[in-house]
């Protein structure tokens, strides 16, 4: 989805939580090519989403932006 506006995340650490500041996004899983299928994730009205492919639970925190993580560095960038 190169030049789309939803957000890529990716879980390079390997921590079990991602929180960020979308509710709708892209998990990517690592950093290609260790990445996994990019999956669309729509949290709704829920305030968390567990990855079906990496298991990442990812939580809302409308305190961040939409391409900020903590921990950092889980934005994945084109």
């Amino acid at each position: 989805m190169a030049g789309s506006n939803i957000p890529h995340f990716k879980n390079d650490q390997g921590v079990p939580v991602i929180h960020i500041g979308a509710k709708e996004f892209q998990c990517i899983g690592a950093t290609p090519p260790q990445d996994h299928p990019h999956i669309y994730l729509d949290m709704g009205d829920e305030e968390e989403i567990l990855c079906p492919y990496c298991s990442t639970l990812y939580k809302f925190d409308e305190d961040l932006g939409p391409q900020t993580t903590r921990p950092a560095g889980c934005y994945h960038e084109d």
